[in-house]
């Protein structure tokens, strides 16, 4: 229970730091919406929000009926109490109908009982026996006329209504010289808050809410398997795509843009140095995974959870750079409903897989080497053949594991790309007689509840996953950085350019 515990609390952890990443990813876009949010709000309280201005006049009230300026007769405590009493009973009476009538005929405006009522504001200043009456108006003349005029009707309703007291105009109103509301400052600050609080909140939901694998850590919470190791994307930019990367005689970094319609190469030693290098890695990976394994040959299947995610691609790099090792190579293609290798390596689609499986053709007349440029013989290739119209049926038959058995005498290594395990059941059925499985998961394309099916499909028929191979990840992934600090102190004798070894200067080639 403890270790459950300890594993959900880790889970939490790491949405939370992806949600914080993902904000502070996006500090750019919160402060432009900020400020965008501030400037609405401040032109909104410029020419949408008419202007109030405030005029307001002071009294003060006793329980008796004397004046506050004869100093004769002396004011109680209990007066004073009685006063701060009265304050209300004074409100009142300001805001009845006669008195407002009252102060509407005295002040000559053109306003009804009902719209003076809302205009004006009483309340005792800070809980003394002084009162305060503010009148609100777009004018600040009408406010100053209307305050003034309360000044004049109050006290003397006042008095008429309860014997035995007095209200004195203490301060009188004026016209005010500035709008009271709205205020420029606090509106724009709102504005501001605003904007920040709804961008950050938009991401911070939008991160929650979305289950697409954009890091390394969104893998290893639905899947318990080890990523050996990540693939830079080869088609985008800095990764051998649109443009070329080589170091000076400093090893300073440089960037050139490729010349117009060059394709960027995916295959092959000419790849980016990058891929090449994670490649490698992944054959190094790959050998210490069978080490305890004495069998001569391995079989390696490669799938994935969707179509789309690069898994062709990785069998073929994977495929050429085992065969760097001096080792015998064969890559099939068991896609037989979509298949891909023949196109990518430039050999005939029949007579293939499905050909020997159907018994139209032997083993010997599928072997066809790979036409990479540079290096055509790099490896053997078996294609698909004809599209059959059962290839679950074929792959799961006693020849799919008799040519197996055949090909693991003769070769070191037997790859098969395998079709995506989310979409069709055929990788299942050949996954039984590999030696192990790699998963290709494509970052920002494949989701965290389609891998989780996907690993549990292997898992269910006891199918050994070697690992993750994480394809087209971007730079800021963190796991990878070639070219960087060794490789960058290395590069200043030679750059690199694609996978290949060129000298830095004619001088140094002397």
């Amino acid at each position: 229970m403890e270790e459950k515990n300890l594993l959900q609390n880790e889970e939490v952890e790491i949405d939370l730091r992806r949600v914080i990443g993902a904000v502070l990813g996006k500090v750019w876009l919160i402060i432009l919406m900020s400020i965008l949010g501030a400037a609405i709000a401040l032109a909104v309280t410029v020419f949408a929000i008419t202007p109030l201005y405030k005029s307001a006049a002071m009294f003060y009230v006793n329980n008796n009926n004397i004046s506050v300026g004869n100093t004769s007769v002396s004011i109680s405590s209990s007066d004073i109490v009685a006063s701060k009493n009265l304050v209300d009973s004074y409100i009142v009476i300001l805001k009845s109908r006669t008195s407002l009538n009252d102060v509407i005929d005295y002040a000559g405006v053109n306003r009804t009982y009902s719209e003076l009522k809302d205009m004006i504001e009483a309340a005792s200043v800070n809980d003394t026996e002084i009162f305060q009456v503010e009148v609100t108006s777009p004018d600040p003349e009408e406010a100053e006329r209307i305050a003034n005029a309360i000044a004049y009707i109050l006290p003397k309703r006042i008095s008429s209504i309860i014997e035995g007291t007095s209200a004195k105009i203490v301060d009188s109103a004026v016209i005010p010289s500035k709008p009271s509301s709205p205020s420029y400052t606090k509106n724009t600050l709102i504005g501001f808050m605003l904007g920040f609080i709804l961008t950050a909140g938009l991401i911070a939901l939008r991160e929650i809410f979305d289950i697409t694998i954009r890091t390394e850590d969104d893998i290893a919470q639905v899947c318990k398997h080890p990523v050996l190791v990540s693939v830079p994307d080869m088609t985008s930019s800095g990764k051998g795509g649109k443009y070329e990367y080589s170091y000076d005689r400093n090893g300073q970094k440089k960037k050139k843009s490729v010349s117009h319609g060059k394709q960027p190469i995916l295959m092959g030693k000419d790849i980016s140095f990058a891929a090449s290098e994670a490649y490698k890695m992944l054959r190094t990976k790959l050998q210490f995974s069978f080490a305890d394994d004495e069998s001569n040959c391995r079989v390696i299947g490669l799938s994935s959870a969707l179509s789309g995610e690069g898994k062709s691609l990785s069998a073929v790099n994977l495929a050429y750079t085992l065969s760097q090792l001096n080792k015998k190579v064969i890559l099939i293609d068991c896609d037989m409903r979509r298949p891909t290798l023949a196109e990518k390596l430039g050999v005939l689609k029949k007579p293939g897989l499905s050909s020997y499986l159907t018994g139209q053709s032997d083993l010997e007349g599928l072997l066809q080497y790979c036409n990479i440029p540079g290096d055509e013989n790099a490896f053997h290739v078996i294609a698909a053949g004809e599209n059959p119209p059962n290839p679950i049926e074929l792959l799961s038959s006693p020849r799919m594991q008799k040519v197996v058995n055949g090909l693991r005498k003769v070769y070191d290594y037997v790859i098969l790309d395998l079709p995506p395990v989310g979409e069709v059941s055929d990788a299942m059925a050949v996954a039984k007689i590999t030696d192990g499985m790699l998963l290709v998961v494509r970052q920002n394309y494949c989701n965290r509840p389609v891998l989780s099916d996907a690993v549990h499909q292997f898992e269910f028929i006891d199918s050994k996953i070697l690992g993750v191979v994480y394809n087209c990840a971007s730079e800021n992934n963190g796991r990878y950085g070639y070219g960087k600090g060794y490789y960058k102190r290395y590069y200043k004798k030679y750059y690199n350019k694609y996978g290949g070894y060129y000298a830095a200067s004619k001088k140094e080639e002397k």
